[in-house]
């Protein structure tokens, strides 16, 4: 009988010098773009440090590729914010 064992799912946190290169975006666009509701906030993962998920980035990513307003990333990114529980 073969079993079949389920992998749980990874969600690398990714750092800010990781974060620009992955948009393109300069440390301070991405601070700016925070408080306009463009981008998610980060999570502490330590002290002072603080990382995006991975899933987060990649899926504003997409909608800026997609061409989605800011209207629209405002909303996606209200609602990458409340999935993190």
């Amino acid at each position: 009988m073969a079993t079949t064992s389920v992998l749980p799912i990874i969600n690398p946190m990714l750092r800010r010098r990781i974060v620009e290169q992955a948009t393109g975006d300069s440390r301070s666009t991405i601070y700016r773009k925070i408080q306009r509701g463009l981008f998610t906030k980060p999570v502490q993962i330590g002290g002072e440090r603080v990382a995006w998920p991975a899933n987060e980035v990649q899926a504003i990513n997409q909608a800026r590729i997609a061409g989605k307003s800011d209207e629209e990333i405002k909303q996606l990114v209200i609602k990458l914010e409340a999935a993190r529980g």
